[in-house]
This record gives structure tokens, sequence and C-alpha cells, in this order.
């Protein structure tokens, strides 16, 4: 079986708030999506999550990108230790990596 792919992408970190707390998201590219349902999309797990590596800046976590019904992509969360290592905030521009594990 071949190594999986890394993707590359920089989007824009949004806050998701509801009444039992606030998550920062960073959203898969469209074209990124698409591409990773079609390879690896068989292998989801629950609500429809693929475990993934992610890396942002020095920091690297393993993690799950979700589906994102709106955009037919996926979501990744970011940590909070994560985004307070590499000194982030919702509504900035995020360089990432993502490889799908399997």
């Amino acid at each position: 079986m071949s190594k999986p792919a890394t993707y590359i992408m920089r989007e824009k970190m949004f806050l998701w708030s509801t009444e039992g707390g606030a998550w920062h998201f960073l959203p898969v590219t469209k074209q990124v999506g698409m591409e990773i349902k079609e390879t690896y999309g068989k292998h989801a797990r629950g609500f429809g999550s693929l475990p993934v590596e992610v890396t942002i800046g020095k920091t690297s976590w393993r993690t799950s990108i979700f589906p994102e019904k709106t955009s037919g992509s996926y979501i990744l969360p970011v940590k909070a230790v994560v985004r307070k290592n590499e000194g982030l905030e919702a509504g900035e521009q995020v360089r990432f990596q993502i490889r799908v594990r399997r």
C-alpha cells in the first residue's frame, strides 16, 4: 500500500460557539476535501471522521477531520495547546498540513 498523501493548505481559522463551549476549526479546501473523500472516505469512522496527522508551524499532533455539510469538505479542530504554542487566534490565515492516517 502506498504512503498517504500530504496536503498543505492556508485557510482562515474560525470559531464555532454553542451553549456548551467554543471550538476553533480550520476548513479543508474543497478540492483537497473531495480528493480525501474519494481516496479515504470508505475508511471513515464515527460521524464520518477520518484520522489525520497535522502540523502547524513546529507543532504536530494526531486528531480527526470531520465532514462539513455546507462545503461538502471537512473541518479540522485545532486544540487550545496548539493555538497557544503557535500564537494563533480565530480569523487568522493559518498554513497547515494534514496526512490521513490508516
